[in-house]
């Protein structure tokens, strides 16, 4: 658990919503794109490289399901890796829009692991004061 108290994250509950839908939204398009708009050859081939896409975003979700400072700032830094896709994937004319989307809800979810991890070292930090 993190050193905050529970008392004390139970206002980020919220914000832990919010960046649960927006990994739920980098699942999808990475998907979208993965198995309708640029498949590969084989079934098997597209959902290996679909769990090898993913798992910057899988491998710290039980820590960010638990509050855990270090695995949400791991994701704060994890999804650096898709908005660098994104803006790889932006120069392509056919996927413009998906290539839009992923820099949207990767800038998003970065500003919203980060500003969690400053409130949770500020609650630990305030922990520590009393």
């Amino acid at each position: 658990m993190s050193d905050a108290p529970a008392e004390a994250l139970a206002p980020l509950r919220g914000w832990l919503f919010v960046a649960l839908l927006l990994i739920g939204s980098l699942v999808a398009l990475t998907g979208l794109r993965q198995f309708f708009i640029e498949p590969l050859a084989t079934t098997s081939s597209n959902v290996i490289w679909f769990v090898v896409q993913l798992l910057p975003l899988l491998l710290p979700l039980p820590g960010v399901l638990g509050m855990r400072v270090r695995a949400i700032f791991v994701l704060c830094m994890a999804t650096m890796l898709y908005f660098v896709h994104g803006v790889y994937v932006v120069s392509d004319p056919k996927l413009t829009l998906l290539g839009s989307l992923e820099i949207a809800f990767s800038l998003a979810l970065c500003g919203v692991s980060a500003f969690m991890v400053r409130k949770m070292r500020e609650a630990a930090a305030a922990q520590d004061d009393v």
